[in-house]
């Protein structure tokens, strides 16, 4: 099942250069919640924040907490790989390993993590492939042909796949459509709708119809600060910040 997150005081940097500003936000276990912004607001480097990404950068830093379930996430001893293992992240470009099929591909993390019984594997590489949408499409060449010879949207459907093998509790997506075509577009917003029933889902998105039609939250990022967080319907029709309504109507961004 998903989990809860709570980031207080979340503060980021890359180098000099301050790119979050004071973040407080709860989020709730097996919700979707959107985060939107004009480009540079700092909605990748939030979510990248979440699971430890951001300080895979030799330039960047942060402080404030993040609790995500029972993980404080940045508590002293909190081991970063463990994290990254419990909140799963899914990438705006597909990036499925080249030389790996598509089976491979799927069962990576697992080998990482120990699984290493033929049945298990099986087992876990067609239940991930099927929660991704996936299964039908590719179950006759699962060991035949390699994660790169997909199409673009069957890629990031495999890339979710992977990311759903290990079982993570929080599911981290950033702009995980923005290169695909409309009908797979339309397939990874299905399956994000579907995923809700056993994960949190946070996603970045520029698309505004992509929010309003995925997620049952979204947040208002502008120049590194959390302007607005609310229920989408609400943000979409009666926001509380004029610059909230200014984005979502099209004057800026």
């Amino acid at each position: 099942m998903g989990v809860g997150i709570e980031v207080k005081d979340l503060n980021a940097w890359f180098g000099k250069a301050q790119i979050l500003n004071e973040i407080n936000i709860k989020v709730g276990a097996n919700e979707v919640t959107a985060v939107i912004g004009p480009s540079g607001c700092g909605k990748s480097t939030f979510i990248r924040c979440l699971n430890r990404m951001h300080e895979t950068n030799p330039e960047a830093r942060l402080t404030g907490s993040v609790q995500v379930g029972d993980i404080d996430v940045y508590k002293p001893g909190t081991d970063a790989v463990d994290v990254r293992r419990r909140i799963g992240m899914v990438f705006q470009k597909p990036n499925p390993f080249p030389t790996m099929s598509i089976y491979d591909n799927v069962a990576a993390g697992l080998r990482l993590n120990g699984y290493n019984k033929r049945r298990e594997l099986d087992e876990a590489v067609e239940s991930s492939l099927r929660m991704a949408a996936l299964w039908d499409e590719v179950k006759d060449v699962l060991k035949k042909k390699s994660g790169s010879s997909l199409s673009g949207g069957q890629q990031q459907r495999l890339c979710i796949a992977r990311a759903l093998a290990v079982q993570p509790e929080l599911l981290l997506m950033d702009e995980p459509a923005s290169a695909l075509d409309p009908i797979s577009t339309g397939k990874i917003e299905e399956l994000i709708f579907q995923l809700k029933a056993q994960y949190t889902v946070v996603i970045v998105t520029h698309n505004m119809q992509q929010a309003a039609r995925v997620a049952d939250y979204t947040g208002f990022f502008l120049m590194g600060k959390l302007i607005e967080y609310d229920k989408t319907e609400k943000i979409f029709t009666t926001p509380a910040d004029k610059r909230t309504e200014d984005y979502i109507t099209g004057r800026f961004g």
